[in-house]
């Protein structure tokens, strides 16, 4: 059985940037070797070649837009080819298209959803058929505390959060057997350009929401990932870890 983090291949999807990017870079810390996957193929190869520079691993960057089933088939099959094993998945590939339920369209509906649920079930179900190969796999999707909450203004978001919540779990039970384990990381408010778009007032607005009473790095959310992904995690799955000082407790 594969114990160490530094024998293993890792997938992250949106990793150019924000969250993805400290994920890749805290698995990167612990030897892993990493694979960035983003629209960008600019901006997933500066973020790989910046990784094995500073971490010293193999990384390689993949452009590919997971919300279509035969790009995320293609990138899957690109990363066991190019790594020859694919042990982690992390599913962080998001968007937004933020509007109240009367004013939202329903092209900004099915891109919420086609990215952030079906692109996640897109990716699992390509990466599951090797991790049920090697009897061995750890998957990771990215939620958010919406998705136990809800928040006005994000009924797309939400919705495809809570269904990844859902999603997640089913897919544990499907593949437990194989010793594969799938988790969810539900982070609160994170400092990252997303939130850094948002006006002042609103900004000042969150933080009396949260009882730590300040918004997350990064680095903190790529805490969480890191253990799911690791050994210490082995006998964990289904679960959903909120990283969001408090928010939905």
């Amino acid at each position: 059985m594969t114990t160490s983090l530094a024998e293993q291949t890792a997938l992250i999807t949106g990793a150019s940037r924000g969250i993805g990017k400290a994920i890749a870079e805290k698995l990167a810390a612990k030897g892993a070797q990493v694979a960035i996957a983003s629209t960008s193929m600019e901006g997933a190869a500066k973020t790989a070649a910046e990784i094995q520079e500073r971490f010293g691993v193999k990384a390689i960057g993949y452009a590919a837009n997971v919300a279509d089933a035969a790009a995320a088939d293609q990138l899957v099959a690109a990363v066991l080819h190019d790594f020859g094993r694919l042990d982690i998945l992390v599913n962080n590939a998001g968007i937004t298209r933020d509007n109240l339920l009367v004013r939202m369209s329903e092209q900004d509906w099915d891109a919420v959803i086609g990215v952030n649920l079906k692109g996640a079930f897109n990716c699992m179900k390509a990466a599951a058929k090797a991790m049920m190969k090697a009897r061995f796999g750890r998957i990771v999707n990215i939620a958010s505390v919406v998705g136990l909450t809800g928040n006005a203004g994000q009924a797309n978001y939400a919705a495809a959060k809570a269904g990844l919540i859902g999603l997640s779990k089913t897919v544990a039970k499907e593949l437990a057997s194989r010793n594969v384990t799938v988790n969810v990381v539900a982070p609160g408010y994170v400092e990252t350009d997303m939130t850094a778009a948002l006006p002042e007032a609103a900004r000042a607005a969150l933080l009396p929401l949260i009882p730590l009473g300040r918004t997350a790095q990064p680095e903190e959310i790529a805490g969480a990932v890191a253990f799911l992904a690791g050994p210490e995690a082995a006998y964990i799955t289904g679960q959903v870890l909120c990283v969001d000082g408090g928010m939905a407790m």
